[in-house]
C-alpha cells in the first residue's frame, strides 16, 4: 500500500460567500518575543476591511515558546489557523504551505517580525480591488540593517536581474499580495528548491508595486544568517537560470583555445631558444586547470543534486497537526489517499 499526497485546493467555482475574502498568512520559526504584538497588529489592520478575514500561522519547527502561544491564540480567535510543522522545513517551504491552506480570494503573504509592517496591507488591498493580480511591497529605505546586508542585497537583485529571464522588481521581498487565481497556479508548482518571489513573478498576471519603508526587527534576531542567505541565493540562480552552466561551457573552450596557443608557443621556444626548462611552470597550469575543473564540477553538481531532490518527489512539508474551525466547503490541501 502506497501513500499518496494529493493538492487540493478550493478554487473560485467552490469558493462561496462564507468562506474568508482575505488570508494573511505567515511563517512563523522561533517568534515567541514578537508573536503576541504581530497578532494584535494584523487583526487590527484587518478589521478596518469589514469584511471576513483569516490568520494562518505556519510553526516552522519553533523550538520556544512559539507554539504554544499559536495554541492559545487559536484558542481565543478562531479566525487563526495554525499549521504546525513536524520538524524546520525553511521558510519558502512555509510560505507554499501557507499557500496550501490559505482559503481568501486575496492572500497575504507576510513575515512575523514587523519588519514589514501590516498597515501597508490596506495599500496591498486597494491596489487589488483596482485589479491588481500580483501586488508587491517595494522596499524604500531598509531601517536597522548593516551595510553589508544592503551592499549584497543590491548585489543579488542586479545579478538576478541580469542571469534570468524573469523580471523581478528590484528590493521587494516575499512580503505581497496574491490573487486567488494566482495562488491556484502556484500551489501546482511543487519543486523543492522554492525561490517563492521568483515563482510569483514567472506566473506573470497582472502585477503592480506598492513602495514602503521597511522597520527594524521588533524583537529577537533575523532567522537569515550568511549562510542561509547563500543557500536562498543559490536556489533562486539555479531555479530560474542556466548561466553559470553555460559559464562554464564558456569558461572551458576559452581555455581550450588559450591552452593549445600556449602549448605552440612553448614548443617553439622549448625547439629554438631552450628558454623553457623545468616543471614548475607546467605544475602551475595544471594545479591551475585543476582547479578551474573542480569550480565548474561543482556547479555542474548544484544542478544535478536538484534534479536528484526532484526525482524523489518526497512532499514539501510534513504536518504534525492543524488548528482550525472545520469549514463544510473546504478541503485540507493534501488528502491521504491509499492506493492498492
Amino acid at each position: 500500500m502506497v501513500s499518496l499526497y494529493h493538492s487540493q485546493q478550493p478554487d473560485e467555482a467552490t469558493h462561496d460567500e462564507t468562506l474568508p475574502v482575505y488570508s494573511v498568512i505567515a511563517p512563523v520559526f522561533n517568534e515567541e518575543e514578537t508573536l503576541p504584538h504581530f497578532y494584535e497588529t494584523v487583526i487590527h489592520v484587518m478589521e478596518q476591511f469589514k469584511e471576513d478575514f483569516e490568520l494562518v500561522l505556519i510553526n516552522d519547527g519553533s523550538s520556544d515558546g512559539t507554539y504554544t502561544l499559536m495554541q492559545e491564540l487559536h484558542a481565543q480567535d478562531s479566525r487563526v489557523r495554525v499549521v504546525n510543522f513536524s520538524r524546520n522545513f525553511g521558510h519558502q517551504i512555509a510560505i507554499s504551505a501557507g499557500l496550501d491552506y490559505a482559503r481568501g480570494q486575496a492572500v497575504v503573504i507576510i513575515d512575523a517580525d514587523l519588519q514589514d509592517p501590516p498597515e501597508v496591507i490596506l495599500e496591498l488591498v486597494k491596489a487589488w480591488k483596482e485589479g491588481a493580480e500580483v501586488v508587491y511591497a517595494q522596499r524604500t529605505r531598509r531601517q536597522g540593517e548593516t551595510l553589508f546586508k544592503l551592499a549584497t542585497a543590491a548585489v543579488f537583485y542586479r545579478l538576478i536581474e541580469r542571469i534570468t529571464s524573469i523580471k523581478i522588481p528590484r528590493n521587494t521581498g516575499d512580503f505581497r499580495l496574491l490573487d486567488r487565481r494566482v495562488v491556484n497556479v502556484m500551489i501546482e508548482m511543487r519543486e523543492q528548491h522554492r525561490f517563492m518571489r521568483g515563482l510569483s513573478a514567472w506566473v506573470g498576471f497582472k502585477q503592480v508595486v506598492v513602495p514602503y519603508v521597511r522597520h527594524e526587527r521588533f524583537a529577537g534576531t533575523t532567522k537569515y544568517p550568511f549562510m542561509k542567505m547563500l543557500k536562498f541565493s543559490l536556489d533562486a540562480i539555479t531555479s530560474f537560470s542556466y548561466v553559470p552552466l553555460k559559464l562554464a561551457t564558456s569558461f572551458g573552450f576559452t581555455l581550450a583555445i588559450i591552452s593549445l596557443i600556449g602549448i605552440i608557443i612553448a614548443a617553439a621556444l622549448r625547439i629554438f631558444t631552450g628558454a623553457i626548462s623545468g616543471q614548475a611552470s607546467t605544475l602551475i597550469l595544471v594545479l591551475f586547470l585543476g582547479g578551474i575543473q573542480l569550480i565548474f564540477l561543482g556547479i555542474i553538481g548544484e544542478y544535478l543534486g536538484r534534479i536528484y531532490d526532484e526525482v524523489r518527489k518526497r512532499p514539501l512539508y510534513i504536518v504534525h497537526d492543524v488548528l482550525e474551525q472545520k469549514h463544510p466547503n473546504y478541503r485540507v490541501p493534501f488528502e491521504k489517499e491509499e492506493k492498492r
